[in-house]
């Protein structure tokens, strides 16, 4: 098997890695990127064939992954048109670029499947969700499945306009993990104890909490419930969060995010 990646970032780096380790040796990986080091870099860690000219590259390929930035995505395709054809797969990672944004300029006949990973993906513990458009076949969907299942879980999404939703929730949502782990570490800091201290423990607890929840059969909800004595000081912090409307908060920030997806779709 063969598989180009248009890009060599971040995204494309974790799919890389996950699928070397996974991988048997008669898989072939290209990268076309435009970036000396970027280029200079995978081919040094992961032996990966080197290209900067992105019609060369996808030239015999099985799967064609776009893991560029929404950007430059019309650049990109007019660089690509005329060159993919009816047997590859195009597997599109850029966040708000629909398939029909690919495939008028690549051609209405293609496979192109619409996926979103998130950055948890470059330490093996991503959640990707993939969209396959109306030419995919069943092995177009484990195509997409191998290539972004090396790096974490894969959810299918049927109506492509959730893929928005997908990218609000797993694909902006370790910022907003980031952003509760911070502040409680702050508030550590705060109230006295030491910064490292309190960093560690903030830390450990959402890593600890989130293994949790996806460990477990009980779900988010039935967990907090388990961790809250009644009269305790769980309790004491969750009312506090629930006055601050916590969850309208954290719903409106998805929908922030959702409507920047669409946004950028429409753009």
């Amino acid at each position: 098997m063969i598989i180009t990646f248009i890009g060599g970032g971040n995204m494309a780096t974790a799919l890389i890695s996950g699928m070397r380790k996974s991988s048997g040796p008669d898989l072939t990986i290209r990268v076309s990127d435009p970036n000396d080091e970027a280029r200079n870099r995978l081919q040094a860690a992961y032996e990966v064939e080197p290209f900067t000219d992105s019609a060369k590259a996808v030239s015999g390929a099985d799967i064609i992954v776009l893991a560029i930035k929404p950007q430059v995505m019309t650049r990109v395709l007019k660089q690509l048109a005329g060159n993919i054809e009816p047997r590859q797969l195009v597997l599109s990672i850029a966040a708000g670029t629909t398939i029909r944004t690919i495939t008028k300029t690549l051609g209405n006949g293609l496979a192109v499947i619409r996926s979103m990973p998130n950055t948890p993906a470059l330490i093996g513990h991503g959640i990707s969700g993939i969209c396959p458009g109306k030419n995919c076949e069943p092995h177009h969907i484990k195509q997409a499945e191998q290539v972004l299942g090396a790096a974490g879980e894969v959810v299918l999404i049927d109506d492509e306009s959730l893929m928005d939703v997908v990218t609000a929730i797993s694909g902006s949502g370790p910022a907003y993990y980031f952003l509760l782990t911070e502040a409680l570490a702050v508030a550590g800091r705060t109230l006295g104890l030491p910064g490292d201290v309190a960093d560690k423990l903030a830390a450990y607890t959402a890593f600890g909490a989130g293994a949790m929840v996806v460990q477990s059969d009980a779900g988010a909800a039935e967990l907090r419930r388990q961790v809250t004595s009644p009269g305790g000081t769980t309790q004491a912090a969750l009312e506090v969060l629930r006055s601050g409307v916590f969850s309208q908060v954290v719903h409106s920030a998805v929908e922030a995010a959702t409507s920047k997806g669409r946004e950028l779709a429409n753009d």
